[in-house]
């Protein structure tokens, strides 16, 4: 054995041996990663692909052996969207969605829920997931949002970096270590009108303000990858955004990684964005500014050997992106072992039962309690329901609806051929499911009536096709009120102690390509909520939903109860049964805030300073719901912040500790957060800013004080000149239970001395 097929030297010396062995053909075809239900045989033995992503089960064994029978059998490195879950295979444990799982507050269930799935995709040969997304919501009527970690960028990049450790590990070559991608780089969610993919307009300064600070952290953690956004920035497609990619992600930063474009990024160039007047400048382009693999652009192939012909690109850049994607697979030591599916693991870790636990008890700390106020004066809320039996009407288009569990990128969403749109997991149990199972230990009867649709799928005026050759997505329209079943479910509530009523979104509402312009309740869910209101009966309102929605102040009024399930994955219709019947104790918080109207967009908490007026002139800029608010079923007091000192320096730290007591009957999980405000501040800047977090469990009528320690270093602006810089003079600490100002204790520091970045550590 020798060269690059011995395993005994160093991966730089393998990679040298293997890179000198190749022609032009092979290298290009190392640099590009193919939708593997096309044809295998193409693209394996004669393009020799380096990357295959959406490989249907069936078709795993014939492709990893289709590789190692090619001139040099190299390996192929194969992908999935793992994004929540090995969601795409059947029987995988499903979790909830970036979005629900950030509403627990909890690094460690983002790394959880990364390892299980790396442990389950890995046993069917997938060495690599495009997740975690570290995109910063901002549009709600974005289709994508539930990707998200919401809208705080603190809170993103320790979710982010938590999963990133979940998926890869200690040690790449591990088999159960999967290779993360931090993604999209960077910009892609500040949208125009929440359209998917549209330019985006934003600085330099904006971008290293908010959006660019997680990706900094998980190029920091060791994310194996990163994948670039769709969308041009400034005019420049991110695809060539030298700046972005050479001088801030590997320069500043020192990745070393592998960039992926994403889906026809490269071919976007030439039939989208139309910067490209052909594929083989297209190819040049995207080489020379520092990608390294490209998704799924079948005129790559020829373009990039006819742009290395006419001189648009130098060979030495293709072998340098080669290189970083050979060092890959060896790292991952796939020319050992080429990690193809292993079905004796599968079957002793798919939807195991240990896995499943996991994403019962992610999804209990998913939930977030959003309003339970007294029943009438001097009385208790409605929740938690006690034991003791009677009637439970569950109505709702969405009570039933395992999509509305599990959510996009998961089953039957779309996104894959070999599962198709009626796929149902076998371990999802619905808020109906969970409700039956939980109510009839309390003695209770369960009756169901969906009462409306949402919205239903029509085909595309312009055809079934797009000019990228690709299946356009259908066209959404409302369902209409149908009297009948309106009648039926309100029959039911009037005959009922008690009414569960399950609204949201659609899976026709969610994804890439689906952004919508309203925020609305779709389809006759609000007059379904109107005629069981008008019932009598007290109604608790689930929102199984993608992203916040527009919620109806006059109905949310006469609602008993108001519980948020992000798309809580497998297991969160048993956990959405638990909390209503107090067999846990809601504990999750808003990573996200909620807009009163669509036309408050944006409503994120950490807005910009500076306006004429406090208020639109029809209506409050105060979100219905705002970032970290969350209740439990007892009361929380906070007393007594205290800073150890109000005068520091630079390389300082403000210590501080605040008292908190549960005050009620039931034990709780408090997220105490802490927030900095910078008074006066030489360029525009947040009024304040997540700066620390903590969970605290407190039994009734205990009390603890919780201590915090914020670096100076952290009390940070971003100047003129894109430097993040600490500057003197007079801060606001703030902590308590939400980013609310009437929530939020306050203490006063001072910085006696500024610094720009070449000193912060």
């Amino acid at each position: 054995m020798s060269g690059y097929r011995d395993p005994s030297l160093p991966v730089a010396e393998r990679v040298e041996d293997l890179l000198a062995r190749m022609s032009l053909q092979q290298k290009v075809g190392q640099v590009m990663q193919a939708d593997a239900q096309g044809d295998l045989d193409d693209l394996v033995t004669r393009q020799q692909v380096g990357s295959l992503l959406h490989v249907p089960p069936e078709r795993m064994r014939a492709a990893i052996d289709l590789a190692a029978g090619t001139e040099l059998g190299i390996p192929l490195l194969l992908a999935d969207d793992c994004i929540h879950g090995h969601s795409f295979w059947p029987g995988a444990t499903i979790f909830g969605t970036q979005l629900a799982t950030a509403c627990s507050w909890n690094p460690a269930n983002a790394e959880r829920m990364a390892r299980v799935t790396a442990v389950e995709a890995t046993s069917t040969g997938f060495k690599w997931t495009f997740s975690p997304v570290l995109c910063i919501a901002r549009d709600l009527r974005w289709g994508r949002v539930d990707e998200t970690f919401g809208e705080d960028p603190l809170l993103i990049g320790d979710l982010a970096t938590a999963m990133i450790r979940g998926y890869q590990g200690d040690d790449l070559a591990e088999s159960t270590a999967m290779l993360a991608t931090a993604k999209h780089f960077a910009g892609y969610s500040e949208t125009q009108g929440g359209r998917d993919a549209s330019e985006a307009d934003i600085s330099r300064r904006k971008l290293r303000s908010w959006f660019t600070p997680p990706f900094e952290r998980a190029a920091r953690a060791g994310s194996a990858t990163f994948m670039l956004g769709y969308q041009a920035m400034d005019g420049v497609p991110i695809t060539v955004n030298h700046w972005l990619l050479d001088d801030v992600l590997k320069g500043e930063w020192g990745f070393d990684g592998v960039l992926v474009t994403d889906w026809d990024n490269v071919g976007r160039l030439v039939w989208e964005q139309k910067v490209c007047a052909d594929y083989a400048e297209a190819a040049a382009r995207a080489l020379n500014a520092g990608n390294d693999l490209v998704m799924t652009t079948p005129g790559f192939y020829d373009g990039a050997q006819e742009a290395v012909e006419r001189g648009l690109l130098d060979e030495a850049v293709l072998d340098a992106a080669v290189a970083r994607v050979l060092t890959l697979k060896f790292s991952l030591g796939l020319f050992e072992d080429p990690a193809g599916p292993d079905p004796a693991r599968q079957a002793e870790v798919i939807g195991c039962a240990d896995h499943r636990t996991a994403a019962l008890e992610i999804a209990r700390e998913s939930l977030v309690l959003l309003a339970n106020p007294p029943t009438g004066p001097g009385q208790a809320p409605l929740l938690p329901l006690a034991a003791g039996g009677g009637a439970l009407a569950v109505i709702g288009p969405n009570a039933d609806d395992p999509a509305a569990m599990t959510g996009d990128w998961a089953g039957g969403s779309g996104q894959c051929s070999w599962l198709g749109p009626d796929y149902r997991s076998p371990h999802t149990v619905t808020v109906l499911d969970g409700l039956r199972e939980v109510a009839a230990d309390k003695g209770w009867q369960v009756g169901h009536a969906a009462g409306c649709g949402i919205v239903r799928a029509v085909p595309h005026p312009d055809g079934p096709v797009g000019p990228d050759g690709q299946p356009r997505w259908p066209i959404i329209e409302p369902i209409p009120a149908d009297a009948a079943r309106l009648d039926e479910a309100a029959t039911l509530a009037r005959e009922s102690d008690v009414v569960v009523l399950v609204l949201g979104d659609s899976i026709l509402l969610v994804g890439e390509a689906r952004s919508t312009a309203t925020l609305e309740l779709q389809g006759g869910q609000v007059e379904l909520w109107a005629r069981v209101l008008d019932e009598g009966k007290p109604v608790v309102l689930v929102l199984a939903n993608s992203k916040p929605l527009v919620l109806p102040e006059h109905l949310l009024a006469r609602t008993a109860a108001v519980v948020e399930a992000f798309n809580p994955g497998d297991a969160g219709g048993r956990a959405i049964a638990e909390l209503i019947f107090g067999d846990i104790e809601p504990s999750g918080r808003l990573p996200i805030s909620f807009p009163r109207h669509v036309g408050q967009q944006p409503t994120y908490y950490n807005q910009i300073r500076g306006q004429h007026g406090e208020r639109y002139a029809d209506l409050t800029q105060a979100p219905a719901f705002a970032f970290g608010h969350g209740l439990s079923y007892s009361r929380v007091e906070y007393a007594d912040l205290v800073l150890a000192e109000d005068e520091l320096g630079v390389d300082g730290t403000v210590r501080a500790s605040v008292r908190v007591t549960n005050t009620g009957q039931r034990p709780v999980v408090e997220t105490v957060q802490v927030y900095v405000r910078d008074l006066v501040t030489s360029l525009t800047w947040a009024d304040k800013e997540l700066k620390a977090y903590r969970r605290v469990r407190l039994e009734p009528g205990e009390s603890a004080s919780v201590d915090f320690a914020v670096p100076v270093a952290d009390c940070t602006i971003v100047d003129a000149d894109a430097r993040r810089v600490v500057e003197a003079g007079d801060f606001e600490l703030l902590a308590g239970s939400s980013s609310r100002d009437e929530d939020l204790l306050v203490a006063s520091f001072r910085v006696s001395a500024s610094a720009d970045d070449r000193r912060l550590p």
